[in-house]
């Protein structure tokens, strides 16, 4: 029997966490905030969709794999800007399921956290 650990891939290992898991044909993505949380939240959502493409190419894809995206607001008044970066970016052909909502998040400098599952390459 193959040990389970054996057949997930981890991306981008933090202390605590890792950017990305890949296992079971999927890629799941940890929360992404923005690497500069001075950004007001359009940028924040840009700096965030910078990294998921990132992370999605090292898994060996890219965003038109999304099937769904969790999209979370520390306020909700910022879903207009959160959705200018979002539709500059979004591939029209290929948008995944997607929810936003409002939470508090962690730092409070965070504007947004987006995390999402892709169907992995393969």
């Amino acid at each position: 029997m193959t040990e389970p650990s054996s057949r997930i891939r981890r991306l981008a290992e933090e202390q605590r966490l890792c950017g990305a898991t890949v296992a079971g044909g999927f890629i799941f993505l940890a929360g992404q905030v923005a690497d500069d949380a001075t950004l007001d939240a359009e940028g924040q959502t840009s700096d965030i969709l910078a990294q998921i493409d990132a992370l999605l190419a090292d898994a060996g894809t890219d965003k038109r794999a999304l099937l769904q995206v969790q999209i979370v607001l520390a306020d909700i008044a910022d879903a207009a800007a959160m959705n200018r970066a979002w539709d500059r970016w979004l591939d029209r052909a290929h948008k995944p399921a997607r929810m936003t909502i409002q939470g508090k998040l962690v730092d409070p400098q965070w504007r947004v956290e987006i995390t999402g599952i892709a169907l992995a390459p393969g």
